[in-house]
């Protein structure tokens, strides 16, 4: 069954009709399409466009064949057109005449926004869920490790010591601004845009205000051209699921870095690593690898889609279907991603020890021997110079600076007195920094106290 034919004296190509077809994909959402058909049969009954009776055939009808796709009972098969036509058709052949009335007042251009709009506002919020489960095993793993010590790096250089409840709190920090994102999206895309027909609205009595609130929409949407031919809000999904997938692959490339035999700082789990076909000693981190590939792929349907609406005059043109693969794509990949990266996270085996000894190796207690000086009056560039001039004695004995002797303090700066080792002290050189946001304990106490009140709220 077609939507359309009346006007045509001849049957569509099957090659141009298998190319305008979109039923393989646009039945994703045959949920979001019959539950948009029953809040529209609601407002044309009250409004007394169509029969109580009518409404109610309808609506019986649109369940029954719901049902039965879930069941399995009714299979969506590749003969109509899309899943509008194919919903459409079997209503019709179910409940006869009052089917055919299933249409009145609506464009297929206005039902398609309709559904893809419930679509991707239902995606937003198990995303949403989605990252609020990673935001808490983050938390926990913060809670656990607020005096596990290990380096922070600049340039993938030992920088300075930090804990590991530091650094999983960066982490937080990005998911948490990836879900508001995603909250900023759902409450600028949630205005209904039934009843804008193909592009001038209808002449029927519509109540564009009642169905919004059937479907529960803020209201509905208020030009209808800019309604049937609105693709910012999937604009906007695919790009904070890039930046979510971005944060990820992040993630994946220090886990990737801390897994190595050079780092061993985290040993991944069996169930989330592979082995070689030729090298039996071999554990890889491939999901890790393959969450960081997969990043391209989701960029990929962004910068797709930003191609597709770039040229397109209002209101709306087909091109327009190519927004669903690209979308729908998008949304497995991410969502798919974050499952499995949350399993692999929880499933860690944190070798704390190889952290601090990293740690303790790398001179990354060299600032707090530059402020050691500073706060015995030595002034910060001169201190720099003397604490340079340390860094580069130990290299060449190759010892650390909290192995180095008083005397060879002396030696190079008579300042030095036995605090010194207290002052570079891993402890000493975390625990002193609690300005908020540092990883001083007092501050990541506050910090916890906050991300553990954001996620009750």
């Amino acid at each position: 069954m077609k939507l359309w034919g009346g006007r045509f004296t001849k049957e569509t190509n099957q090659l141009v009709h298998n190319f305008n077809a979109s039923l393989s994909f646009d039945q994703k959402f045959f949920e979001e399409d019959i539950a948009g058909s029953i809040a529209h049969v609601t407002m044309l009954a009250k409004q007394e466009i169509i029969t109580k009776e009518d409404k109610t055939a309808i609506i019986d009808g649109l369940n029954s064949i719901c049902d039965d796709i879930k069941s399995g009972a009714l299979v969506i098969d590749e003969e109509h057109e899309d899943i509008h036509s194919f919903v459409e058709a079997h209503l019709t052949e179910r409940i006869g005449e009052a089917g055919k009335r299933l249409h009145t007042g609506r464009s297929r251009n206005d039902q398609v926004a309709l559904d893809m709009k419930l679509y991707t506002r239902k995606e937003i919020k198990e995303m949403e869920n989605l990252l609020k489960g990673l935001l808490e095993s983050l938390l926990r793993i913060m809670k656990e490790n607020t005096e596990t010590i290990m380096p922070g790096f600049t340039h993938l250089q030992k920088a300075q010591p930090i804990t590991l409840a530091h650094h999983m709190g960066a982490y937080f920090e990005m998911f948490q601004r990836d879900r508001s994102r995603l909250h900023d999206i759902y409450e600028r895309m949630n205005y209904c845009p039934l009843g804008s027909g193909a592009l001038a609205g209808t002449t029927y009595p519509l109540d564009r205000e009642y169905a919004a609130s059937l479907l529960d929409f803020y209201g509905p949407t208020l030009n209808s051209m800019d309604s049937v031919s609105d693709r910012d809000y999937l604009i906007e999904f695919c790009s904070a699921m890039s930046i979510i997938m971005m944060h990820l692959s992040r993630f994946c490339e220090e886990i990737i870095i801390w897994n190595t035999n050079e780092y061993q700082f985290i040993e991944i789990d069996d169930s989330y690593s592979t082995g070689s076909s030729i090298m039996p000693q071999k554990k890889n981190p491939d999901i890790a690898e393959l969450i960081r590939g997969k990043t391209g792929r989701v960029y990929g349907s962004l910068t797709s889609l930003l191609t597709t609406m770039k040229g397109l005059s209002l209101a709306y043109n087909k091109d327009m279907q190519e927004d669903k693969e690209f979308a729908f794509d998008a949304i497995d990949t991410t969502k798919g991603c974050i499952a499995l990266f949350h399993g692999m996270l929880d499933t860690l085996t944190l070798r704390k020890d190889k952290m601090r000894a990293s740690a303790e190796g790398g001179f990354t207690n060299a600032t707090d021997a530059a402020d050691y000086l500073v706060n015995h009056g030595v002034a910060f560039r001169d201190a720099h110079g003397i604490v340079g001039k340390l860094v580069l004695y130990c290299i060449e004995k190759n010892i650390s600076l909290g192995e180095m002797s008083l005397e060879e303090y002396k030696a190079i700066s008579p300042v030095f007195e036995e605090d010194i080792y207290d002052a570079i002290c891993m402890e000493t050189c975390v625990s002193k920094r609690n300005t908020i946001g540092a990883p001083g304990q007092e501050a990541m106490a506050k910090v916890i106290k906050i991300y553990e009140e954001y996620l009750r709220k």
